[in-house]
């Protein structure tokens, strides 16, 4: 007798349906806050190429307390500062994603978290191979490596187009591990020198604020100052601050006990992500993405190896890290793509995830310190980085518009109107007595409707 082959693993396959609803509510805040990201990053853009002198005076302004070494300039606010929700936010979604979403199951994380590796490390080699050949700068290697998730879901949007959930969801999760490894980044490559007294009372801090959630202590104003003295704190050791976010929404509980409709975690994301996405990212974008763009800072971005390289890794090494690495690790595990999806949707997606604007904005701040038209060019090598890669996943995405459009309607489609799509109640069979009940009452309906109708023809046609 023939043993019987075990069946092969799917995966960008339906989700489950509480994770399908938390995908939908933040993507949809995502996108609402890339819109606003777009708009500030053109704002930004107008302002420095209209009225630049006022721009570069207001971005310099330095504000704070010198005292507490925070005399910082608006820039320096909004890049330390505000980015520090940002990633607040990201500690809290990657918590979530290793308790109770994608990555909480080692075998189906691995495929995300491979093609998310991949995603950043086939974009470092472009640029490095790209500036040993040029004999440019290797500084800059870590620029290309980032995704904007809330950028890419704003191309979306305008270009109106919505994904199936399985492919919102993969790629929410490549940003996640994306965030990961860009803090990790941030953390190894970015730290020059530490003052251990500050970085010791942001531990301390930090340990405070993970105490108190165990205790189970509530209240805004306890935890909101708390969270100040250790960014500062932070700040001044000489770690970048956003480090600061990132630990405190890691040490949030994400997981629901019993009698919860929502964990902590998911309760403070929903009440910081607005502000996140709303607020913080788009004002980092005003005062960050400003560059004055002439004929030979176009010129440099396909010239100078820093900026070329960069250009290239978005590009090109986003879409073949990903798709590469989603590939191979498809081949490997022996693992099937979703009947519903083609290869040509994951090549979309990874092109997609080349629109790497905030953080790579980030990281090209930090990387050429102190070399002001290097920085500016670097930026806007990212900016025309991620317009490349919008528009080249607009493009592959909008052939498939019609067979994405029938997914999300069949995953949406609820005929029984119980506030459960029909696709998570098909396999139950309770589901198909409900609805044989209700197409027979509807077909009774029509049965007796016709009935009236016949009875009224006839007295219409009997002699007065």
């Amino acid at each position: 007798m023939a043993t019987p082959t075990p069946s092969k693993q799917k995966f960008l396959g339906r989700l489950s349906l509480p994770e399908r609803t938390y995908i939908a509510e933040a993507l949809r805040a995502e996108t609402v806050g890339g819109v606003l990201l777009l708009v500030a990053a053109i704002a930004a853009l107008i302002w420095a190429n209209t009225l630049g002198s006022s721009y570069e005076s207001v971005r310099g302004f330095h504000v704070g307390i010198s005292a507490l070494g925070l005399d910082l300039s608006i820039q320096h606010w909004a890049a330390d500062g505000l980015l520090a929700i940002f990633f607040f936010v990201a500690g809290i979604e990657l918590k979530r994603e290793l308790v109770a979403g994608e990555l909480r199951d080692p075998k189906a994380a691995a495929l995300p978290v491979i093609a998310a590796l991949c995603g950043m490390a086939v974009p470092a080699l472009v640029y490095a191979l790209v500036n040993v050949v040029g004999n440019g700068s290797l500084d800059g290697w870590a620029v290309p490596t980032a995704t904007d998730i809330a950028f890419a879901l704003a191309v979306l949007a305008v270009i109106g187009t919505s994904l199936p959930s399985a492919l919102r969801a993969f790629l929410l999760t490549l940003a996640v591990v994306d965030d990961l490894f860009a803090i990790l980044i941030i953390a190894v490559f970015f730290t020059s020198s530490i003052n251990f007294a500050a970085l010791g009372g942001a531990v301390v801090g930090l340990v405070l604020f993970w105490w108190l959630l165990r205790k189970g202590v509530r209240g805004w104003y306890i935890y909101i100052p708390l969270a100040l003295v250790i960014w500062g704190l932070m700040y001044n050791s000489g770690v970048h601050a956003t480090i600061a976010g990132v630990a405190m929404g890691l040490m949030l509980r994400c997981h629901r006990t019993e009698g919860e409709d929502h964990s902590p975690g998911e309760h403070i994301e929903h009440l910081v992500r607005p502000i996140s996405a709303g607020l913080a990212v788009p004002l980092f974008a005003l005062f960050s993405a400003g560059v004055v763009i002439s004929g030979s800072t176009l010129a440099d971005v396909f010239t100078r190896p820093e900026t070329l390289g960069v250009v290239l890794g978005l590009i090109v090494g986003k879409a073949v890290g990903i798709f590469g690495g989603t590939w191979l690790a498809a081949r490997f595990t022996k693992a099937e793509l979703n009947d519903d999806l083609a290869w040509p949707d994951v090549f979309a997606v990874a092109s997609l995830a080349g629109i790497g604007f905030t953080v790579s904005l980030l990281i090209g701040e930090l990387a050429f310190d102190g070399q002001d038209q290097l920085t500016d060019e670097i930026k806007a090598a990212v900016l025309v980085g991620s317009l490349t890669a919008a528009v080249l996943s607009s493009v592959l995405l909008k052939l498939r518009v019609r067979k994405y459009k029938q997914l999300v309607d069949d995953e949406e489609r609820d005929d029984d109107q119980d506030g459960i799509p029909d696709v998570y109640e098909a396999d139950k069979p309770e589901y198909h007595l409900r609805m044989a009940a209700i197409y027979e009452n509807k077909a009774a309906e029509h049965r007796r409707l016709a009935q009236l109708a016949g009875a009224e023809r006839d007295d219409a046609d009997r002699p007065a």
